[in-house]
């Protein structure tokens, strides 16, 4: 979903509601499955260190900062696409408001 809303945002149109909370809602799903995944290492790590397994906690910060890594970019993304094609396309207030709330 995030794929095909990306490339509708691409095209340098006002979007409509509908196409804009589909953007929204993909990115959020995307965002959250990410961050959700990350809180769950995050405890893994810490259960680990305090039972002393430093393999497990090097095995899992090498993950963990994968797991950064990808969420940094999901944003970037986001971030790229609505700076570079959805602000200077909109047309509407209300448009311009949805995009800098997000």
């Amino acid at each position: 979903m995030v794929e095909c809303t990306k490339k509708i945002a691409k095209l340098d149109l006002e979007l409509t509601v509908e196409e804009r909370n589909l953007l929204f809602v993909g990115y959020k799903n995307v965002i959250g499955a990410c961050r959700a995944s990350w809180c769950i290492m995050s405890s893994i790590e810490q259960k680990e260190e305090s039972k002393g397994n430093e393999q497990n906690v090097k095995l899992i910060k090498n993950y963990r900062s994968k797991v950064e890594e990808e969420l940094s970019m999901i944003c970037i993304d986001i971030l790229t696409i609505i700076d570079e094609h959805l602000i200077p396309s909109a047309t509407s207030g209300e448009s311009t408001i949805f995009y800098y709330k997000i």
